[in-house]
């Protein structure tokens, strides 16, 4: 797939149109590819970006055009990228931008790099619960309207036209919390019934293979019990399943519900990775899209190996609190050869809070001999290899009865009214790595380093504000990564040409009363 280029175009050409005989004339691919980043720069829609292509001379100029090409019919897009994705083709995309950068010696330097994450908005409405009820319904029947009109019409019941005839939405249902019940009981009555027919042994087998039908069977599971003598019954909210399999629209079983800090959303989310050395475009050098309920840390990894298969590895990697773990902190060193800058988590064990003194930091540990010698001087008495929940390995050490019950210092190192004090560490090179960077991540010089991982929260406005990013234009997670992609290949090239035409990097920009800070006397 070529950029640009008028020669490989009008070969590419000649031979799209040997292979289109009949039907809808094809398109080149480099050509399909750079009208879909182009699209993005601009932030316009399939029928929009069609247009640009029929009647603005600079599109036509940058896709080796003549003037009086008539264009395509936009679905071709759609089409396009149904197959990007088929193919499994998406990084296919960035990957040879950042080749082509390589090539012409303009992605030179990518000793330090920048990552951070941000929400992404579902192309679904918000529903609640019972929202979520009326639309799965009403989507299994419209599913089996089509797939099976006349079977579905001798099984309807009256009363599910008047249900589940039109979209269902808040402000006409009820308002009282006893009457939404009892319309939510009716709601899944009416969806055991169906089930249950669709299940028959009398009905077609392939009826529970349409997916509308399976999501109708697994919302109902999530959002009831199994019916006991004919009688329904919601689920309370702790027996409702976790957010990271909990469906929360039909149209789209991959959006889930989280929540970070103040922001809650239900889409998905995405880690954007960019150079930020000095005298050198920042171009963005990958893009990972996960679930909104998947944490930065569980991402460290694949990005380093994305990075590692493009031969752009950094020796320093910036990152914030929810990426930087002890285990990442050693294994981006040992695996990868990278310097992981970023802060790590407090202590947050009680001793830590209330009395720094008995914090597991103030604890020697003999790695060799295997033991533990306490603020007052006791050893350990047991020292046991473990994993923890998420399956990584731990240390539990356990003192002795006879140390710790006579002990002064008791009340001050452990909660415990009968059971001595016990810690749970990471295996060595973990240890030493987390409690070396808790020294450091406060000292000046650690923090003028970390303070350029701030620029990549300009990037992300940059996304949000120039090409919409915050919101998927498409269902599912596949099509959401492409449009990432798309929009951060787009950026790059912006950020090409505004280098290639001397415009310098965006200033910080400070308040008014900020600028004063400098001239200020301390009072």
């Amino acid at each position: 797939m070529r950029i640009v280029g008028h020669k490989a175009g009008k070969t590419n050409d000649l031979q799209a149109s040997q292979k289109s005989v009949k039907g809808q004339p094809a398109q080149s691919p480099w050509r399909l590819a750079l009208i879909c980043v182009m699209q993005y720069m601009e932030n316009l829609s399939d029928r929009q970006a069609a247009d640009a292509v029929r009647g603005r001379i600079d599109w036509k100029y940058a896709l080796s055009l003549p003037l009086e090409d008539s264009g395509f019919n936009f679905s071709a897009l759609s089409e396009f990228r149904k197959r990007l994705i088929k193919g499994e083709a998406e990084e296919l995309l960035l990957n040879r931008i950042l080749e082509q950068l390589r090539e012409k010696e303009l992605l030179k330097g990518h000793k330090r790099q920048r990552t951070d994450s941000t929400h992404i908005l579902a192309a679904i409405r918000p529903l609640n619960r019972l929202e979520t009820l009326g639309e799965t319904m009403r989507a299994a029947l419209n599913s089996l309207a089509i797939a099976a009109p006349d079977w579905l019409a001798k099984r309807s019941k009256k009363d599910w036209f008047d249900r589940y005839g039109r979209r269902v939405e808040n402000y006409r249902l009820p308002k009282l919390d006893s009457e939404r019940e009892v319309l939510g009981t009716q709601m899944g009555e009416d969806g055991f019934n169906l089930l249950k027919k669709v299940y028959a042994s009398n009905a077609p087998q392939w009826l529970h293979l349409i997916p509308a039908v399976e999501i109708l069977r697994q919302v109902w599971v999530q959002q009831f019990y199994t019916p006991v003598d004919g009688k329904v019954q919601w689920r309370s909210p702790k027996d409702m399943p976790p957010s990271t399999i909990a469906i929360h629209s039909p149209y789209d079983v991959e959006a889930h519900y989280s929540s970070k800090r103040s922001v809650n959303w239900v889409g998905y989310k995405a880690h954007v990775t960019e150079i930020c050395d000095e005298d050198t475009p920042n171009f963005i050098t990958h893009v990972q899209t996960t679930l909104s309920t998947v944490t930065d840390e569980v991402v460290v990894e694949p990005i380093h190996q994305a990075l590692s298969s493009k031969s752009l590895l950094p020796e320093e990697h910036l990152m914030d609190l929810g990426y930087v773990t002890a285990g990442h902190l050693v294994s981006a060193q040992e695996n990868y050869g990278i310097e992981l800058i970023g802060p790590v988590r407090n202590d947050p064990t009680w001793q830590a809070k209330h009395h720094p003194k008995f914090a597991n930091s103030n604890f020697q540990i003999d790695w060799d001999k295997q033991v533990a010698v306490c603020p007052r001087g006791h050893q350990s008495k047991g020292w046991k290899k473990k994993t923890d929940s998420k399956g990584q390995p731990i240390i539990n050490i356990r003192f002795s009865q006879l140390d710790c019950s006579p002990c002064p210092s008791r009340s001050r190192c452990t909660r415990a009214k009968i059971e001595p004090r016990g810690l749970t560490i990471h295996p060595k090179s973990e240890y030493t790595a987390l409690h070396s960077r808790r020294k450091v991540q406060h000292t000046p010089k650690f923090l003028k380093t970390y303070n350029k991982r701030a620029g990549i929260e300009g990037t992300i406005s940059q996304g949000v504000r120039r090409s919409a990013l915050r919101q998927s234009r498409y269902i599912g997670l596949a099509k959401t990564h492409l449009q990432h992609i798309l929009i951060w290949i787009g950026l790059n090239l912006c950020r090409l040409n505004d280098w290639l035409d001397g415009i310098p990097l965006a200033a910080t920009r400070y308040s008014r009363f900020m600028t004063l800070k400098p001239k200020a006397s301390s009072i």
